[in-house]
């Protein structure tokens, strides 16, 4: 039996960072998800439903108890008017106040219907999630059961203990805020996405900021979590770029998957030479030009959530993006 539970770990953790935003708080909650389970495993009957509803009936519940004391999670541009290149970083925000990245590997499925995977996939960019979080939690439930997880307002509302006609309301009211909220733009191809990634990530090793804010769309956001310090269009990003204190010169770019987009390990070389993980950084693009760039600082405390053991590979160059 705990074979079967463990089948569902992936598809409850990308279920759970949907609802709470912090890929260690959906590990968190999945692990609480499982270790129920295993405990009421007798009171299971599977002539009542399958063992995968019944779990997601467990995580639910879990989410909505940590979600009842919980500050609504954001990235830097809901928390404030844009930074000026330059200025003061301020002092770091609660970590609690973030969303915080997740790996792909953890939260998406290797293999299935390639329309579904690509729903799952847009709906773990960050931005995405962020607009989440803007909903109520129960209305953030019944919308990633019916319009992520493809689940029916039937099988939403027996979950919920709730109607159906409760269900399809509380769809209307969160479809009605996400269009509010939720970006909705035209990702390039894979083909044009990867030749982008390709030109940023080798100017970025160049430091060639000129190349690197060609890349950039006119309306770019930057921001590095913890901080609320952001900030908005090409111009000011090339301000940032080229702060003699802030140089990255030296430093070097390693693929990483997280969140179903473009983000890559940013290492820094040690007196010796040797490059350390300092931050992940995640790329968004569209219309052929990079969107928006986040880079979370803190690696160490990241390393653990992509690498079980908390070291870091680092076997791979800055090529094959995917």
């Amino acid at each position: 039996m705990l074979e079967r539970l463990e089948r569902h770990r992936t598809e409850l953790t990308g279920y759970c960072y949907r609802m709470l935003g912090s890929g260690f708080e959906a590990e968190d909650a999945v692990q609480e998800t499982l270790v129920k389970a295993w405990r009421a495993v007798e009171s299971y009957d599977e002539r009542r439903g399958p063992l995968r509803g019944w779990l997601y009936r467990i995580a639910t519940n879990v989410c909505l108890d940590m979600l009842r004391s919980a500050q609504r999670r954001a990235l830097a541009i809901d928390l404030g008017p844009a930074s000026q290149a330059g200025g003061p970083l301020g002092p770091p925000i609660a970590d609690e106040r973030w969303i915080h990245p997740i790996p792909d590997a953890r939260a998406l499925p290797e293999t299935g219907d390639p329309g579904e995977l690509a729903v799952r996939r847009e709906t773990i960019r960050l931005a995405f999630v962020a607009a989440l979080q803007h909903l109520p939690a129960r209305q953030r439930a019944a919308l990633i059961l019916c319009d992520v997880l493809c689940w029916t307002a039937k099988e939403t509302a027996d979950l919920l203990d709730t109607t159906v006609a409760s269900v399809n309301s509380a769809l209307q009211r969160a479809r009605a805020t996400l269009r509010t909220k939720a970006p909705d733009e035209a990702r390039p191809d894979d083909a044009a996405r990867r030749d982008l990634l390709d030109r940023y990530c080798a100017a970025f090793e160049r430091h060639d900021v000129d190349t690197l804010v060609s890349l950039l769309h006119e309306d770019v956001t930057m921001s590095m979590p913890p901080f609320a310090w952001w900030l908005r269009g090409r111009d000011q990003v090339r301000l940032a770029l080229s702060d003699p204190a802030a140089s990255c010169a030296g430093a070097r770019l390693w693929p990483a998957g997280a969140n179903g987009s473009a983000a890559f390990w940013q290492t820094r070389p040690d007196a010796d030479g040797v490059h350390h993980p300092f931050a992940l950084v995640v790329l968004e693009a569209a219309d052929g030009a990079i969107t928006d760039i986040v880079t979370f600082l803190g690696a160490d405390r990241l390393l653990p959530l992509f690498f079980t053991d908390g070291s870091w590979p680092g076997r791979q160059g800055c090529h094959g993006r995917r």
